[in-house]
């Protein structure tokens, strides 16, 4: 997989991409990184790559034609070939990065995953010409309900979490299976059992739970002991445990994720 990232900050991903299991793939050839420069496709003496918006208004805003030429020219059209509309080829994402984009969660993870190439457009100031959004961009990603300075860290954050997918990225296929979030992991715990006041049973369905506590020696710390289930040997006891337990932890740290009883 080929990731490229669009940005007027290059030197920013020196350390980010040179770390842990983005390194790894890199160098095993998993994937492929390319950092381009925006200020690359400006065209007067200043370098500028922001404006004024139009109709007023504070702080500045990525113009339009620097990016448009950036993608268009990472996708190997030549100068003044415009993209057709949609953008590059179905196996190619164009990803805005922007507060006001659709929120990344895992299963966006894992469609990423079976792409052949992501294009991060990493957003500055105080956003990015509306055009880019319409008519560039496959896509346009937040990362949450938070405004950050750029569109860097969230554009290092997908490469992460979409590269740990790739089979081959960790050395144990089972850890990406067994997460916060992922399908497989929790399969078991996606319908859940409940007993009512009643006494009968009701069922409990969750979109994803998060993963469950992971506890390891030494089995007393500072007074906390790990709770005497996890060390019984009883894998059906520990399984059942786990369930419960990340069902609670799902309840206790995001309640959105369970469904309104």
């Amino acid at each position: 997989m080929r990731f490229d990232l669009i940005t007027i900050f290059p030197e920013f991903f020196a350390g980010p991409l040179g770390h842990g299991i983005v390194r790894r793939a890199r160098e095993s050839g998993l994937v492929e990184i390319h950092v381009q420069d925006l200020r690359e496709f400006t065209k007067d003496r200043h370098r500028s790559v922001d404006d004024r918006p139009f109709g007023g208004g504070e702080g500045m805003v990525l113009k339009p034609a620097p990016l448009f030429e950036a993608v268009e020219s990472l996708a190997g059209h030549s100068a003044g070939e415009a993209l057709k509309p949609g953008g590059a080829d179905p196996k190619t994402a164009i990803v805005l990065l922007s507060a006001a984009g659709k929120l990344f969660r895992q299963e966006t993870a894992r469609r990423y995953a079976q792409l052949e190439r992501i294009i991060f457009i990493c957003g500055r100031y105080e956003g990015v010409d509306e055009r880019v959004a319409e008519h560039l961009a496959t896509e346009e990603i937040s990362i949450g309900d938070i405004v950050l300075s750029g569109g860097e860290l969230p554009a290092m954050m997908i490469v992460d979490a979409v590269t740990r997918l790739l089979p081959g990225a960790l050395g144990n296929e089972a850890s990406s299976q067994n997460e916060s979030f992922s399908e497989s992991g929790h399969a078991e715990s996606k319908t859940l059992h409940r007993e009512t006041r009643a006494g009968h049973q009701s069922t409990l369905t969750t979109r994803a739970l998060l993963d469950f506590p992971h506890y390891t020696r030494p089995a007393e710390y500072r007074g906390w002991a790990v709770p005497e289930i996890l060390i019984g040997g009883n894998h059906a006891e520990v399984a059942k445990w786990r369930r419960a337990a990340a069902l609670e932890k799902t309840r206790r740290n995001r309640p959105d994720l369970l469904p309104r009883e």
